[in-house]
């Protein structure tokens, strides 16, 4: 491998290195492929390693690069495709729905999550905790806040904690008429509990998809859904339902 300097450009130092470190993932090395280290990589490029950091950061969020314990910064595979809304209104556990139930427990949750719910800041809810995989990779992980209320059956069913009682709340959720949803999506950094479940690192780019079930005019379920943001591309169709597609054609930025 050569030594490349970069010459001096109007934008910032490390947005053209950015570009042309991915010139060099194009041609140089495979998916799974482990970089070379930051010295020998700033050395390479005659550039400083706190702007090697800032390019390395900006190709990890575009899904280029990923980090990984005890392995080190590889070459990222294209993202995949992974369906997460349709143009249906319809409630998580829904036939067709491909999360799997993990637990549900009753927890006070944080107060922006009982302010999106109108529940007391002090109130346990059911919270559901789901997870997604695609291609035997875990690619996403759910938070599903549903208010007692919402489930009030739920008492008589012999399901104290685990998967099954994640079931069964989803299935009394099934009995309410679902009146619409509406759906956010920004961009966030992986929490410690969801960057284990992720295999992430704490604090690496991840989409952050939050979507109100509303039934009798009100939020009868909230859900947080963290999707890796090195394997998902969402997109936006006509019918307002949101996809992941496979394929490494240009990113959404």
């Amino acid at each position: 491998m050569g030594t490349t300097q970069l010459e001096t450009v109007p934008e910032p130092k490390y947005w053209h290195l950015k570009t042309v470190l991915s010139e060099a993932l194009d041609s140089e090395f495979t998916v799974g492929e482990i970089l070379p280290n930051e010295r020998d990589l700033a050395a390479r490029f005659g550039v400083a390693r706190a702007t090697l950091r800032q390019a390395l950061e900006q190709l990890e969020l575009e899904g280029r690069l990923q980090r990984r314990r005890g392995v080190g910064t590889t070459v990222a595979p294209p993202r995949m495709g992974v369906p997460v809304g349709t143009a249906q209104h319809v409630w998580p556990g829904a036939a067709g729905d491909t999360w799997q139930p993990v637990d549900s427990v009753l927890t006070v949750p944080s107060a922006s999550v009982a302010a999106a719910l109108e529940t007391g800041q002090d109130e346990a809810v059911h919270t559901v905790r789901r997870s997604r995989v695609s291609h035997g990779q875990p690619v996403a992980a759910e938070l599903l806040y549903v208010p007692v209320g919402s489930v009030p059956d739920l008492s008589a069913i012999d399901a104290p904690s685990g998967a099954a009682r994640a079931r069964a709340v989803l299935r009394e959720l099934q009995r309410l008429e679902l009146e619409g949803q509406d759906r956010a999506v920004e961009l966030g950094s992986a929490r410690a509990d969801d960057a284990k479940e992720l295999d992430r690192l704490p604090g690496a780019p991840v989409l952050v998809v939050t979507t109100r079930f509303f039934t009798e005019g009100r939020t009868a379920a909230l859900s947080v859904a963290t999707y890796r943001a090195d394997t998902c591309r969402l997109t936006f169709g006509d019918t307002g339902g949101v996809e992941i597609h496979h394929g490494p054609e240009r990113r959404a930025s």
